[in-house]
């Protein structure tokens, strides 16, 4: 009997060195475990020159449950992905919800625009998935976003800008300032006068299409700022653009480089769908310095950079 026990107790000891992750410091608190995995994501976040390259998963994982769920976010967190983006909607009654379009057609059992609707009034509604069928889930508050996320996963708010004073206020009651970045297509003036207040209070991310004959003075003025920015989000729409050798510079100098995965006109015809097909797609953005990328397929850019050594 004592020669079964210590069978069961050493292959119970096996099971568990073999089931906790290998980047992190096994811990019998999971709280623990939790706050080393988020702590990871934000040093990353906060090192331009880091190797790792940050992975954003577009209105969360939109594929395997509807975009802008709670099971989205859910799905990315268990994925190991590093941040999610989710749109912010003002509601009728002037609460905060997860909503892409304008309208609440095309995502759910309603019709109409979110802004002609109460909170209540939404929460009798069910969210569609990516085909259009019915589901369970219901439309989640950016509170209830945030408490999901909190310590597990960074988050990008999009569309927040013009409603970010309400935004902020809900980043306070979750306490997720260090996890939260916003972004706005504005030059540095422009954003330092309406958005100023906030700008050493969280992370913010200017966007700007190339080509664009400002980028350089756009870039330059907020790089020579006291508010360097997170990173910025450039939309790349041909590898002929000479301001692609800049990235390397700008990384250089405290700031991350985010392009989308999503679609052709993002990144120069290197896109998700063409990753499918070759995954070997991704290297142009490895090639070009950029360290942060939004996809539609998290989990195919995930095994990509881990097979590359570029993610844990």
């Amino acid at each position: 009997m004592r020669i079964y026990s210590c069978l069961i107790l050493l292959f119970a000891v096996i099971s568990c060195e073999n089931e906790c992750p290998c980047d992190i410091p096994y811990n019998k608190d999971s709280n623990s475990l939790i706050e080393s995995t988020i702590q990871h994501k934000i040093t990353n976040l906060l090192d331009s020159n880091n190797n790792e390259v940050i992975v954003v998963s577009h209105r969360g994982d939109w594929r395997n449950a509807p975009e802008n769920s709670i099971q989205a976010i859910q799905n990315c967190i268990e994925m190991g992905v590093d941040m999610v983006e989710i749109d912010i909607r003002e509601t009728k009654d002037g609460q905060l919800v997860l909503m892409h379009d304008k309208t609440i057609d095309r995502t759910t059992t309603g019709k109409g625009l979110v802004r002609e609707w109460t909170l209540d009034s939404l929460r009798t509604l069910h969210l569609k998935d990516g085909l259009g069928v019915v589901t369970k889930h219901k439309i989640p508050t950016l509170k209830e976003a945030l408490e999901v996320s909190k310590n597990k996963i960074l988050v990008n708010l999009d569309k927040s800008y013009k409603i970010f004073d309400k935004c902020y206020q809900i980043i306070l009651e979750t306490n997720t300032e260090n996890q939260v970045i916003i972004k706005g297509g504005k030059d540095y003036i422009t954003v330092k006068k309406e958005f100023g207040k906030y700008l050493d209070k969280v992370h913010f991310m200017p966007i700007l299409g190339l080509p664009n004959n400002s980028a350089k003075n756009f870039v330059d003025n907020y790089m020579d700022s006291e508010n360097v920015p997170i990173a910025f989000e450039f939309t790349v729409k041909s590898d002929t653009i000479n301001f692609l050798k800049n990235f390397k510079n700008i990384r250089d100098k405290g700031a991350s480089i985010w392009v989308n995965a999503l679609w052709p006109h993002h990144n120069a015809n290197h896109d998700d769908e063409e990753a499918v097909k070759n995954i070997k797609i991704y290297d142009w953005f490895i090639d070009n310095h950029i360290d942060i990328i939004q996809t539609d397929r998290p989990q195919l850019l995930l095994d990509y950079l881990r097979k590359r050594g570029l993610h844990k």
